[in-house]
């Protein structure tokens, strides 16, 4: 019998090495006025980091408003655009210098790109803070689960771990029009 290698084995994943860009971590510069770290780490089902994955997060400015400035590619320091893209170092750490999103429920939408996946995957980061429990995305996930959308408060910023299996599993998003069986549903 003889053996097909699959897309997955012939072709990559190349996502930590060919797509990040200079200021791509950098929706704000870091030590700039009311800049945050948002950061975390991309670990696999055995818990093991995962060192060559790569994380976009798409945010709303701190009023709450959705950002729709252009320039993302080439940063100008002076406008917020709210999207970012970084890649995970070999402790399977990624880190962004951004601001803290806005809006009733606050949260940034988080993309991952990582090894053994043919699609990414769409998952949240909602922050940490009071009325997490009157959202309604959030009260349709089981309450066990639920924490695995919610970034950790800390001096300077927040923490958001990514766990793409196993257990403490980060709950992932099925969106319509995305392939069927590359992503997993809500979780469940």
């Amino acid at each position: 019998m003889t053996l097909v290698p699959t897309p997955g084995q012939t072709v990559g994943p190349f996502y930590g090495f060919a797509l990040p860009y200079p200021d791509g971590p950098y929706l704000v510069p870091p030590g700039s006025p009311g800049a945050v770290r948002f950061h975390g780490r991309v670990l696999d089902g055995a818990g093991q980091p995962v060192p060559d994955a790569l994380i976009e997060i798409w945010q709303p400015s701190p009023r709450g408003d959705p950002v729709r400035e252009t320039g993302s590619l080439h940063r100008d320091p002076f406008v917020f655009t709210g999207w970012g893209r970084a890649a995970t170092d070999n402790a399977g750490h990624y880190t962004f210098s951004t601001l803290r999103p806005g809006g009733e429920r606050p949260f940034l939408a988080v993309t991952v790109f990582a090894r053994g996946l043919l699609d990414r995957l769409f998952t949240r980061a909602y922050l940490p803070g009071p009325g997490l429990a009157d959202d309604p995305f959030l009260a349709g996930v089981e309450p066990g689960r639920r924490e695995t959308l919610i970034a950790v408060d800390e001096p300077g910023g927040l923490r958001f771990d990514i766990r793409l299996q196993g257990p403490g599993e980060t709950v992932f998003l099925h969106f319509p029009g995305q392939r069927p069986g590359t992503a997993r549903p809500a979780g469940r």
